[in-house]
């Protein structure tokens, strides 16, 4: 394995791609413990339109999720159990971009991890569990859509997007669902989980040749076929809709603005636009900005305010929200700020404090052995290095984030989901 030490940070990193396709990184942990591996694919909630064999694959909204469900079975029986009886702390999730399945231990790594591989290789499937398990999902579902978070963030995506799939949730409905057969469970595993399309990041205290050998011990010996995906056609920059409104039961008034921001580029390009949305978002709104401030002040907003920047497959977005009995009002003022800022510009050492501030939670970050995995995972996904954090905050400018702020946050790009109390 070829061995990367990144001098700025101390960090040293063992790399290998298998003549399957698989990316292997083990991050050395000598100090710790505890170990953790992350397997990780490129597939997500995002992904039901796709090119198989040729042939142009529509597949339920939630498959991926409910895929990562189904895989824990075995013919044996459980691999969750069986991690679980070996000492790991197994888990995994879906979202919208890849499904990673993982564990933590401090004993019986090795075994921990072969057991994990074979599991998520080797898929298993009969109707009967099938169909069994969309009652357990569906269960899930009504739970998650009976919550405020759920309903509002939901009504902003779908305010947001009018075609792409950001606009689904990642669990899909209890009607699509029902759509899910063994069959087509096993052609997105075919698909999907094949070692070209997938990544093993181990963090800790463990042999890298060693992790190696056992993926190629375990693992297929081909790469898998290219996937070809569709994410619908190209979105213009103005939201489909700019209001949703509904009602439930909540103590008062809730609200999440959301900016249509341009889609993301690939590359070192894409991790540098994603640290300066982060900035952006602490510049603009942060707990220490001057409108977060004023708002509070002025008792427009409480605690529960806040936001974030992400980025999808061919999609980016910012959204801010929170309670607040005077919604319109605060959504005026963030969209306003933005625009002042970007006209303006921010003041200097405002500036530096959140730049020193978002580097140092980078740094912190370096500690988080599940943060170092899923962003190693996604640097090789979209071909940039996680660790190169350093050299790109040296390329970030103020007037970076100012123009950040002048393209995306304005009132042309903004809808807005509102929830307001169920009415007695």
């Amino acid at each position: 394995m070829r061995e990367k030490l990144y001098q700025g940070i101390g960090e040293r990193v063992y790399e290998e791609t298998l003549p399957n396709g698989l990316t292997i990184r083990v991050v050395s942990k000598p100090d710790h413990a505890k170990a953790c591996a992350f397997f990780v694919t490129r597939y997500g909630g995002m992904d039901l339109r796709f090119q198989l064999h040729g042939q142009w694959q529509d597949t339920p909204a939630g498959i991926a999720h409910y895929l990562e469900h189904k895989m824990f079975d075995t013919k044996d029986g459980n691999a969750l159990q069986e991690l679980a009886q070996n000492g790991a702390e197994p888990n995994a999730f879906t979202s919208n971009a890849i499904t990673a399945y993982y564990f933590y231990s401090t004993e019986h790594f090795y075994e921990n991890l072969k057991i994990l591989l074979e599991f998520v290789s080797v898929p298993y499937f009969t109707k009967e569990s099938v169909e069994k398990e969309q009652g357990i999902i569906a269960q899930e579902i009504r739970m998650v859509e009976d919550t405020p978070d759920w309903q509002i963030y939901t009504q902003l995506m779908q305010c947001l997007y009018e075609r792409s799939p950001a606009r689904i949730s990642v669990a899909g409905t209890v009607e699509s669902i029902r759509q899910i057969t063994a069959e087509t469970l096993y052609d997105c595993h075919r698909a999907f989980y094949c070692p070209g399309n997938m990544v093993l990041c181990v963090v800790g205290n463990v042999d890298p040749q060693r992790v190696a050998d056992i993926a190629r011990e375990v693992l297929p010996k081909e790469p898998g076929e290219r996937i070809l995906r569709d994410y619908g056609q190209e979105e213009t920059p103005v939201p489909f809709r700019r209001e949703a409104v509904s009602h439930m039961e909540v103590s008062m008034p809730q609200f999440l603005a959301g900016y249509k921001c341009d889609p993301p580029p690939e590359g070192e390009a894409q991790y540098r636009l994603s640290i300066i949305g982060d900035m952006a978002c602490d510049i603009l709104f942060g707990d220490s900005s001057p409108l977060y401030n004023s708002l509070y002040e002025r008792g427009l907003i409480n605690d529960s305010f806040g936001g974030n920047f992400d980025i999808l497959p061919g999609a980016a977005y910012l959204y801010v929200g929170g309670d607040t009995n005077h919604p319109q009002e605060v959504y005026d003022a963030v969209t306003a700020e933005a625009q002042r800022l970007a006209a303006e510009g921010i003041d200097e050492d405002f500036y530096q404090r959140i730049r020193r501030a978002s580097y140092g939670q980078m740094l912190r970050g370096l500690n988080s052995f599940e943060s170092i995995a899923i962003g190693f995972a996604e640097g090789v996904f979209h071909d940039f290095d996680y660790y190169t954090f350093p050299e790109i905050f040296a390329t970030i400018t103020k007037a970076d984030v100012e123009d950040f702020l002048r393209r995306n946050i304005t009132a042309e790009r903004s809808a807005i989901s509102l929830l307001y109390p169920t009415e007695a």
